[in-house]
């Protein structure tokens, strides 16, 4: 009886460290697992463009409830018009005057502000294809040096989100952070880097903009141009953007084409 009794204690005593095996394994395999979300995207976002038509505009997003509003599921955008032109991206010719439902008579693409519903992009790859038409002016838009085409990363806001320019009209490609609070539509910027390069109109130019976390809180950016890497800063400042965000493109005066758009875990 007594080692009937004895055998079941140490039957019990074994369980019970198998389940405290079992619970602290599936504690640290869900560490594991919340790590591996915060690391990057669930999923790689990759949007598909028609091959002719408006794809959104500033309407949809100021008048959502709008007969003939075109909403995209992949973007929204708060100024200018995206279309869709031989299956490529299009910013359409820009202007500075409001567009319609249909951006038929205006499109206010010279201020192009371009941003992904999805908001799970932490450590992110952005690759895409950049084709730039021109560089223009209108009455509203006058000539400025940060005039070209950037694609932003861990994008919360407009004021909130880091800014890698492509091609400018002085001939720069910069890194920069943005954070809320400022004269620069209520937010401040702060270069981070930047350097001389250019890329040819009228050529499909292959740009990578990649942004990671490493160690002691510090972001890691950078970009590439036709294969060839031309910055490469880290963002060690307190106010770095850590937490995973939108992608998108930003334009300013600058008529062009993207294909290939996609983001990935980095």
């Amino acid at each position: 009886m007594i080692r009937r009794l004895v055998r079941r204690r140490r039957a019990g005593l074994l369980t019970g460290v198998l389940l405290a095996v079992l619970l602290v394994s599936a504690f640290a395999g869900g560490l594991t697992l919340r790590a591996a979300g915060r690391a990057g995207p669930a999923s790689e976002f990759r949007p598909e463009f028609p091959e002719r038509g408006l794809v959104t505009n500033e309407f949809a997003y100021w008048h959502p409830d709008a007969p003939g509003a075109h909403h995209s599921p992949d973007w929204t955008m708060t100024s200018g018009s995206l279309f869709g032109l031989d299956g490529a991206g299009w910013s359409g010719r820009p202007d500075g005057e409001r567009p319609d439902a249909e951006s038929a008579r205006a499109t206010d693409s010279a201020v192009f502000r371009l941003a992904s519903r999805r908001r799970d992009f932490g450590d992110t790859r952005l690759s895409l294809r950049l084709r730039l038409t021109e560089l223009v002016t209108t009455p509203r838009t006058p000539a400025q040096p940060y005039d070209g085409v950037h694609l932003w990363l861990r994008f919360h806001s407009e004021q909130e989100c880091y800014a890698v320019s492509v091609v400018r009209r002085d001939g720069q490609v910069v890194v920069k952070r943005k954070t809320p609070g400022g004269p620069a539509n209520g937010g401040t910027y702060v270069t981070l880097a930047s350097a001389s390069a250019t890329i040819p109109p009228d050529v499909w130019t292959p740009a990578t903009a990649t942004v990671t976390d490493l160690p002691d809180r510090r972001v890691r950016l950078t970009l590439e141009l036709a294969g060839r890497r031309v910055l490469d800063v880290t963002d060690a400042s307190p106010g770095g953007l850590y937490e995973p965000g939108g992608v998108g493109i930003r334009g300013d005066n600058t008529e062009f084409m993207f294909r290939d758009f996609t983001a990935q875990p980095e």
